[in-house]
């Protein structure tokens, strides 16, 4: 091991030498290449650990579950990106990767925030009955919650609750958490309210020991994945000019310009 000043910057990334490459500690061709897959390595770079069969499971599903949402912002951007600098395939996924954030495809970090609030609580039935008054009474999206599609149930929501449930190397307090607040969040409403994708998303993560502050990562590496998928589809059925012009003719402008001057 190097020996460093205590106040010096170090990486445990990577590593190599003239006649070989280090992955935190494993060898790339000795060790992952041909062994490991993409999950593992990922996950192993990641957590700065070795990954469980449940970690690996629940990942992917996970990966599976956010990669692909249709036509929606991030893939919209990506498509009109793509075809104006069609040269800058990666210029159009960053485009698109701009949009997961708090509104779209990210939301999972804002719902594991109020997770982790109720675990930390001593009474996690009072904080979570707090947090649903709170948001109700400032008339916020609940994170985790409600879908503008997938009503009463969002399918995909309860089948990843599903598969982690099956799992007994979990230990279900996040699952417990999200379960509590959905509870709270359909008694303050006074009907039930759908919990989508990405709050059973930051349940799962949250039981694989994924940190909340990381989580949205996992959402850019799926969709990723998705937005070059619709690249592919760009140019083979290109999109872009068709949206372009259905905004243009959708959208009026309601200006002076042009009008005449009745003085």
């Amino acid at each position: 091991m190097t020996s460093v000043r205590n106040d010096t910057p170090v990486t445990r990334l990577c590593t190599h030498s003239l006649t070989s490459l280090h992955y935190r500690d494993a060898n790339l061709v000795e060790d992952l290449m041909g062994k490991k897959t993409f999950t593992e390595v990922m996950l192993m770079q990641i957590l700065g650990r070795t990954p469980r069969p449940v970690d690996l499971r629940i990942t992917d599903v996970v990966l599976i579950v956010l990669m692909e949402h249709g036509l929606t912002p991030s893939a919209i951007a990506t498509r009109l990106i793509y075809m104006s600098a069609p040269e800058n395939l990666q210029g159009a996924v960053s485009a698109g990767l701009l949009a997961v954030g708090s509104s779209f495809v990210g939301t999972m970090e804002n719902c594991s925030r109020l997770l982790d609030r109720i675990l930390a609580a001593d009474d996690p039935e009072v904080e979570a009955l707090a947090i649903a008054r709170q948001y109700r009474e400032s008339k916020s999206a609940m994170p985790g919650f409600g879908h503008h599609l997938h009503k009463p149930v969002d399918p995909r929501a309860y089948k990843l609750l599903e598969l982690a449930r099956a799992e007994p190397d979990l230990a279900g307090r996040h699952i417990q958490a999200l379960e509590t607040l959905s509870r709270a969040v359909d008694q303050v409403a006074g009907r039930p309210i759908t919990l989508n994708a990405t709050g059973a998303v930051a349940a799962l993560l949250g039981e694989i020991g994924v940190p909340t502050n990381v989580m949205r990562g996992f959402a850019v590496i799926s969709r990723a994945a998705g937005l070059v998928a619709h690249i592919v589809e760009e140019q083979q059925s290109p999109s872009g000019r068709f949206i372009w012009d259905t905004v243009e003719h959708a959208i009026p402008y309601v200006g002076q310009a042009g009008t005449t001057n009745p003085d």
